[in-house]
């Protein structure tokens, strides 16, 4: 079989949905799959969770290498029964073996972003797959599974066969946090650090630590597209308010390293705790996680 070259013609294009599923008025009569599967490329894959089956509507990213595939996120559902993840991730890798002539059986790995429940929720369904790696679920095997010593400047390079991952921490929402960069795709995905939405930020100082990280990082090296776990605001800039099974007005997933520097421009002139618009997203600033922003913009 010759190796599939993911180091030249970079970065490997790819697009994204007109519009991701986004939950309905009534649940009962969501006619949506559990899960949308997208291929960015015929070799990146983006799903969507979809909001009739969990609100917080995660997003999980599928990246193929020769050797191996690495599944970032596994969200919010646990249930095989309620929300088929294993069936809908074999059946995806099935595809793409069939595809480029490989034998079924590749390896996978399961990472995710941070400890919250919605981000590694169905890693469960997995436990008893063959040759699958799956992060521990304490920041010491977090950190172990990546041979992370200097966590959260060092940065690793994971190598999926030809296709290379940068992991480093990012903490800031919560202590325990990644960031990804996809080489080939150059795609950053920051989790619930920084997405369009509300960046719960559990402690500031560490947040802007992760920011000055980020910005150095796009400083340095091509970003073609920042993507989060989460779609949380409108086009018009208005918060969906906690546990919103029905988002008909969303703005793209996908962000640029514009917004990044916007936002990172803004939070530098936060002082004090509390919810602050920037015109991209919401910034709440050691505020409850279950806090919402009835209206925009909103500032206490």
């Amino acid at each position: 079989m010759k190796p599939i070259d993911f180091s030249s013609k970079l970065p490997a294009p790819g697009t994204f949905p007109a519009k991701w599923i986004h939950g309905s008025k009534s649940l009962l009569d969501n006619q949506d799959p559990p899960i949308q599967v997208h291929w960015y490329n015929p070799h990146t894959v983006i799903m969507r969770e979809n909001k009739a089956y969990n609100y917080e509507g995660a997003f999980l990213y599928l990246y193929f290498g020769n050797d191996r595939a690495i599944l970032l996120d596994q969200g919010s559902t646990s249930s095989p029964s309620e929300w088929p993840l294993r069936k809908v991730i074999d059946g995806v890798i099935a595809e793409w073996c069939r595809r480029n002539n490989r034998p079924l059986g590749l390896e996978l790995v399961l990472a995710f972003s941070h400890l919250h429940g919605d981000h590694y929720a169905a890693q469960n369904q997995f436990l008893d797959r063959p040759n699958t790696r799956i992060m521990g679920l304490t920041h010491e095997e977090m950190l172990a599974f990546w041979g992370m010593r200097k966590y959260p400047e060092e940065r690793i390079e994971f190598d999926l066969g030809g296709r290379k991952l940068w992991v480093w921490g990012n903490p800031g929402h919560i202590d325990s946090e990644f960031a990804y960069y996809d080489t080939y795709t150059q795609i950053l995905f920051t989790g619930d650090m920084f997405y369009r939405g509300r960046c719960y930020i559990g402690n500031f100082e560490m947040w802007m630590a992760s920011m000055r990280r980020l910005i150095a990082f796009v400083d340095q090296y091509p970003v073609q597209h920042i993507v989060g776990c989460h779609i949380e605001i409108s086009t018009k800039g208005e918060d969906y308010p906690r546990a919103t099974t029905y988002q008909p007005d969303e703005p793209p997933l996908q962000m640029d390293v514009a917004m990044l520097r916007r936002t990172f421009v803004f939070a530098q002139m936060i002082t004090e705790p509390g919810i602050y618009f920037t015109g991209d997203v919401y910034l709440c600033n050691q505020t409850r996680f279950r806090s919402t922003i009835q209206k925009n913009p909103y500032v206490y």
